[in-house]
């Protein structure tokens, strides 16, 4: 399919993430875009600032007449819209050209040199840090993010469409599309075992996605990973590895040891081991595609992050607050290894929000061991996404696993009065459902 000849898109799902990512690039290549979502958010408010019209129920006659005409419209679609949508069945059986996000991403791509981030952590903040290590460099580049970066206060970067930078989805196996020429795996976790079944199939995935890697592109992988590529990892003898590692005022400072000799010098404010890593992979693809080392070092310096991954809300003397997307056992306690390097002597709450049934189902024992880590615990109720309850998998059955002294089961409605009486200097809120609403009132009752 030629995109270009496309002049209208419509997206059914226009407030997710990725979707309106896909929204700004069009609308920065002059397409007429338009979309529904489920509810108002702030990603749909700001995308209805650049002219977007959206509207937030399932109603055909809602849709502007401009994007009715088959012949000239695009529909992309995500996969979390229910089998029964009005509006994209619609489309469907009246001849429209439909597809995923995920394949659109694959033919935007196709075209340019592509640099794609995979696995099950550490995607969003690797894509983020390789694209504004790019464009910092000058590189005609435009990066899809997962996340909304600080740098830019958005989840894409566009500085012109010779490269892309994106972030290669394992979930309903979207990065299948892309052919990337540089490709990174940072992680292969059990996780979306709703969709794989069984951790076996994920693996199976990743390895796919490794043969859709172009003709003398570069495969990258986390030390430890059972795949062939260049490794990188922290002080491990890796083809790419951070060393001398230091921290000072709160940022690692550290050297790069790579197969052509160390670059030396850098820093990068973001806590965690975890972080450093996603840092060390995102150097190396840059160093990879060809970006020259004091550009690289200055560009690692001013990355702010992204929201909603380790974002301080208050830092002050009596009380910190810090609001992560983590919700997978794995991540919780990575949070939880970088909360501690920071302050070590300090009480540390967390509240957090289960995602998803299947993954507390599936992880249940994990994450009473994550939870268990921290000094304080509040646990709401699953957050459910996508999906329909199962029978006895609730919080209250994680809750009874969790060894720990100081636990609660709470309600989100109840969350300023749990973080107003607790004793703890750190608070946290973790999860990846709608717990990031409610930071302007845990952060009011903190103050």
């Amino acid at each position: 399919m030629d995109i270009n000849r496309i002049h209208n898109i419509y997206f059914v799902g226009i407030g997710g993430i990725g979707m309106s990512a896909l929204a700004r690039y069009f609308i920065s290549a002059n397409k007429h875009v338009a979309g529904y979502d489920k509810t108002p958010t702030k990603i749909t408010s700001d995308l209805v600032e650049l002219g977007v019209e959206i509207h937030f129920e399932d109603d055909i006659k809602q849709i502007h007449s401009r994007f009715l005409n088959a012949k000239e419209t695009l529909v992309v679609y995500t996969p979390a819209i229910p089998q029964n949508h009005l509006e994209l069945n619609y489309f469907k059986t009246r001849g429209f050209e439909i597809m995923k996000r995920s394949e659109v991403l694959g033919l935007i791509t196709k075209g340019t040199y592509c640099l794609a981030v995979a696995g099950t952590h550490g995607k969003t903040t690797t894509t983020s840090i390789l694209g504004h290590l790019l464009n910092v460099c000058d590189v005609s580049v435009t990066a899809f993010l997962g996340g909304i970066t600080e740098n830019y206060n958005s989840n894409i970067i566009l500085n012109g469409q010779d490269v892309t930078v994106v972030e290669a989805d394992e979930f309903d196996r979207s990065f299948l599309t892309l052919s990337p020429d540089l490709a990174a795996i940072t992680s292969m976790d059990a996780d979306h075992l709703d969709i794989y079944g069984e951790s076996k199939a994920l693996e199976d995935s990743f390895v796919e996605f490794t043969q859709r890697i172009k003709p003398n592109g570069k495969l990258f992988v986390k030390s430890g990973l059972p795949l062939k590529g260049i490794t990188y990892g922290i002080e491990d003898g890796s083809d790419y590895e951070a060393i001398n590692v230091t921290i000072n005022n709160g940022a690692y400072q550290f050297d790069v040891n790579t197969p052509n000799g160390v670059l030396k010098d850098f820093k990068f404010d973001l806590p965690g081991r975890h972080n450093l890593s996603n840092a060390l992979i995102a150097l190396a693809m840059a160093v990879e595609y060809g970006c020259p080392h004091q550009q690289l070092a200055k560009a690692l310096a001013s990355y702010k992050g992204v929201k909603r991954r380790f974002t301080y809300h208050l830092k002050s003397e009596s009380k910190i607050y810090i609001d992560d997307y983590a919700h997978h056992p794995t991540e919780i306690e990575a949070v939880h290894q970088a909360v501690r390097e920071c302050y070590p002597e300090d009480k540390i709450m967390a509240v957090f929000q289960p995602h998803l049934f299947s993954r507390t189902q599936d992880f249940v024992d994990d994450f009473a061991h994550s939870l268990a880590l921290f000094d304080e615990l509040v646990l709401l109720d699953i957050y459910p996404a996508r999906e329909l309850p199962i029978p006895g998998v609730t919080s209250s059955w994680l809750f009874d696993k969790i060894k720990s002294n100081h636990k609660q089961l709470g309600i989100k409605d109840n969350l300023p009065e749990y973080v107003k009486t607790s004793e703890a200097r750190v608070i946290l809120t973790l999860g990846a459902g709608d717990i990031g609403m409610e930071v302007e009132r845990v952060k009011a009752a903190l103050l």
